[in-house]
């Protein structure tokens, strides 16, 4: 009978933080401003986006739909390593960092398909203003 490698990852280490516990507030303080920011900003554009009618066009349509996918994106990795920061750990389960990978990577994909798309609409709306205006009329 061959022996088995029985080992089973159960947690990863996050290296790279500062070891310093005195860095470890300064640290949380910049990431979570960041990510405040990150978010206000963004739910900004989307509400003015709704709010004003005359937002309501293709390009601004595209541009809320990105800001809710980078709403989405920053708060994959962010919120958990926030947590991890307050109460110091750097441990993460398998599970967990495979399912923030999974969310990374397709969030990444939607987030470049959403950019392409609206690099099209703007490439229709100058190269053929005339055709672009037909085919976006509210009427159609």
């Amino acid at each position: 009978m061959k022996p088995m490698n029985d080992t089973e990852i159960s947690e990863f280490l996050l290296l790279g933080f500062a070891e310093d516990a005195e860095l470890q507030p300064l640290i949380f303080g910049l990431f979570l401003s960041m990510y405040l920011v990150t978010v206000l900003g963004n739910l900004l554009i989307i509400l003015a986006t709704i709010s004003d009618s005359h937002l309501h066009m293709p390009m601004y349509f595209f541009l809320s739909n990105l800001s809710f996918v980078d709403i989405c994106f920053t708060s994959t990795t962010v919120p958990k390593m926030l947590v991890n920061i307050q109460i110091q750990s750097k441990a993460i389960t398998y599970e967990g960092c495979i399912t923030q990978i999974h969310f990374f990577v397709l969030l990444i994909e939607l987030d470049i398909l959403l950019l392409t798309v609206m690099a099209y609409d703007r490439y229709e709306a100058i190269c053929r203003p005339l055709h672009y205006m037909a085919i976006m009329k509210p009427l159609v």
